[in-house]
């Protein structure tokens, strides 16, 4: 039997300890063991490319989410500034974000595709998946509107954690994830940490009784739809990379046919919006006029100082956030994407305790927001730790995972 290259140890009849040569013998022009050493370099070539493909993965996964943390940061603070001025047109501002981006969205895909980054493949990839996911999302803030009319400020981040465990729940039925122990936990623990952080002196559990079960449930219910979403979107890019041939889908090309699906089923259900904003039907164009010229800060409207600088902030960093949030979900998966968006909460929550413009007298911190801070990070930590020895039933993702 021939032995490798890095050989054994044996005694030789004189004592002394002699090397083993690799047997080998001619083959064409080249002997075996140099054919043996030429793989060997090969292999160990590869694995170092292999390992600095991770590493880089790791590197880019890190930076998006970091960059998601940012925007959803900016996100949160800035659409409560830009309420300021729209404060009696709230609804005027959702409409503008929904039918506003699309203008936005379609505009860098048509510079994208003339650019050569979008081909025509992508453009004909299948778009009943983008219709799905555009129901979902119009589901998801009707759903959400008609109970956060009923439920108290406080008890919304309560369920919203709900959001996390549906994403974890849809993506083992319909992507076939495993998640080791230590995942599971760290989801837990974030999410412990984001309600002692937002709900803590709050009065929330009281608040959560007085609205009822109903109002709850559909609460939890809308953030279903939006973590189906999320799912069906990174169903999305993983088809894609198999019909692409590897390559894969531009995120302008899911963000502007998702948002124009959404659009249209929002048309749809505008009557029953309009009413849950406490709108009459009848009185929705008088009410959108009156929000534009707000907006713009023009005519005789009052109470508009600050538009239309801060309204205009929160579009452009929303736009921000949310091409960021589904670039990260295309590079890792959902569940990540959540986890960096869970993670901008207590941020902003300390951010409204700092002297911002047109804001007035700052929030005090939450009583338990230092340890609900720590338990979150504790939980991302947790998340992001790789055992040394896996679990050989777990499967690999298709994405790689935050290390």
């Amino acid at each position: 039997e021939a032995v490798g290259p890095s050989g054994a140890w044996d005694r030789s009849d004189g004592g002394e300890d002699d090397r083993v040569k690799p047997c080998s013998y001619a083959v064409g022009d080249q002997r075996v063991e140099n054919l043996a050493e030429g793989n060997s370099g090969e292999i160990l070539e590869n694995l170092r490319t292999e390992k600095l493909r991770r590493s880089n993965r790791t590197v880019e996964i890190v930076v998006a989410a970091a960059l998601t943390v940012i925007f959803g940061v900016g996100n949160r603070v800035l659409y409560k500034l830009a309420l300021i001025p729209l404060k009696r047109y709230p609804f005027f501002l959702a409409q503008l974000a929904t039918f506003g981006y699309l203008i936005v969205y379609f505009s860098i895909l048509y510079l994208r595709y003339h650019a050569g980054v979008v081909t025509d493949e992508m453009l004909s990839m299948p778009k009943g998946p983008y219709l799905v996911a555009g129901l979902l999302e119009a589901l998801g803030a009707a759903t959400g509107m008609a109970a956060a009319a009923i439920l108290s400020g406080a008890s919304i981040p309560i369920l919203s954690q709900t959001f996390l465990v549906w994403q974890i729940i849809l993506s083992i039925i319909f992507l076939g994830r495993r998640y080791r122990t230590n995942q599971l936990f760290g989801c837990f623990l974030v999410t412990v940490g984001v309600v002692i952080t937002v709900a803590s002196g709050s009065n929330a559990g009281h608040s959560l009784k007085e609205a009822g079960i109903f109002w709850s449930l559909l609460m939890i219910i809308s953030f279903l739809f939006q973590a189906a979403d999320t799912v069906l979107k990174e169903i999305i890019f993983l088809d894609a990379s198999r019909k692409l041939k590897g390559r894969t889908i531009d995120l302008f090309v899911v963000n502007s046919f998702g948002s124009a699906f959404q659009a249209v089923f929002i048309l749809a259900l505008l009557p029953f919006l309009s009413k849950l904003w406490g709108i009459p039907f009848s009185q929705l164009p008088s009410y959108l006029r009156d929000g534009a010229a707000c907006f713009l800060n023009f005519g005789t409207l009052t109470g508009c100082d600050g538009a239309p600088l801060l309204p205009l902030l929160f579009i452009i960093v929303n736009i921000g956030f949310n091409i960021s949030l589904l670039h990260l979900l295309k590079i890792s998966s959902a569940v990540v994407s959540s986890l960096a968006s869970t993670f901008s909460v207590p941020i902003s929550v300390y951010m409204f305790t700092l002297p911002l413009p047109y804001i007035g007298v700052a929030s005090s911190l939450p009583t338990g927001f230092v340890a609900g801070a720590i338990i979150l990070v504790l939980g991302l930590l947790v998340y992001a730790w790789t055992p040394s020895e896996s679990d050989p039933n777990i499967a690999p993702t298709p994405h790689a995972p935050v290390t």
